[in-house]
């Protein structure tokens, strides 16, 4: 009996054994996540205009502000100096005038537009304008010939229904929320039918309740807030929609440097599906990116704090935005 007992036990043993290391084993495999390492070609290739030559001819922009790309991977441009707004095909070497005169001439009526910095086109294909000298929101149809005011008045001010120099754009699909940064105001507006503070609107400075000349804005609907290229202040920040204050996602606030964890100017932004950052580095010069929660980001694109027009140069990049297959 003894022995029958004895063996009993070493088998038993055996078998937990064989369980704890399988386990242990599978355990390892299953938590073992590789993160991907992404990487860019560090030489660009012009997709719109000439490089080095502003125009009003349909080859040509002057001083390209915002962008924004479709589900086919066509370019829509702020072309800031010529007051229009320019459809691009992939592979193009002409674009066409959307919104605004194509001859570049600046105006405050409906079919007019006053240097534009900002433009979004949803799903549809309608179009939403900064109309940043107007100081309004412009709503363009597609196929439309005019645009129609949205928001502000198109006179420069402070109250909620007003807007003053209004730059970059963010748009809830869902609710058709429209998120402004009323830049010279130094907050974020909420439009759905009234204007409403959704961030800052406390002043010029560097505090966790204010902004510094806000540009760039990414929508973050996994964490219902807004990314904010707080420009002035040389930071990204993330505002939580409905708090009273932001959280730091890249630079220091209030600190201009060129090195990997400090921006100058930064004036867009945006994020990929695996929530990585992506910043428009304007007086770097360059493109940083960022993994989740880490201060240190690296450059793949343009060569810091050397402006130039050659292939592997960047001048003052204003915006940042991401196609379906993740180029810049």
């Amino acid at each position: 009996i003894i022995s029958i007992v004895t063996l009993l036990i070493l088998i038993i043993l055996a078998v937990g054994i064989y369980l704890i290391i399988h386990f242990t084993s599978r355990t390892a495999s299953t938590t073992n996540v590789v993160t991907p390492s992404l990487r860019w070609n560090t030489t660009g290739v012009t997709a719109a205009g000439v490089g080095g030559s502003p125009g009003n001819n349909s080859s040509q922009l002057n001083t390209p502000a915002d962008v924004s790309v479709d589900f086919s991977n066509t370019l829509y441009i702020a072309d800031y100096g010529n007051n229009r707004i320019q459809k691009w095909l992939s592979g193009a070497s002409n674009g066409t005038t959307v919104a605004g005169q194509a001859s570049g001439i600046s105006g405050s009526n409906a079919t007019d537009l006053q240097h534009p910095a900002g433009i979004l086109v949803d799903s549809t294909g309608n179009i939403y304008i900064a109309d940043t000298n107007n100081h309004r929101i412009q709503f363009w149809a597609k196929g439309a010939l005019s645009g129609v005011t949205i928001a502000g008045t198109g006179f420069m001010g402070v109250n909620n229904n007003q807007l003053e120099f209004p730059y970059f754009l963010a748009l809830n699909e869902n609710t058709k929320t429209l998120y402004i940064s009323d830049h010279d105001n130094n907050r974020i507006m909420s439009y759905a039918s009234v204007g409403t503070v959704a961030a800052g609107g406390n002043g010029f400075g560097t505090s966790y309740t204010q902004l510094e000349y806000p540009v760039g804005l990414y929508l973050d609907s996994l964490t219902n807030s807004l990314v904010v290229a707080n420009s002035a202040a040389h930071n990204i920040v993330r505002w939580i929609l409905g708090d009273n204050s932001w959280t730091q996602v890249a630079g220091i606030s209030g600190i201009q440097g060129n090195s990997s964890s400090l921006l100058n100017l930064p004036m867009g932004v945006t994020f990929d599906p695996m929530v990585n950052t992506y910043v428009a580095d304007a007086y770097n010069h360059r493109i940083k990116f960022f993994l989740p929660d880490q201060s240190e980001g690296r450059t793949i694109a343009g060569i810091t704090s050397s402006p130039g027009m050659n292939d592997i140069q960047l001048n003052t990049p204003y915006s940042i935005r991401l196609d379906n297959q993740l180029n810049l």
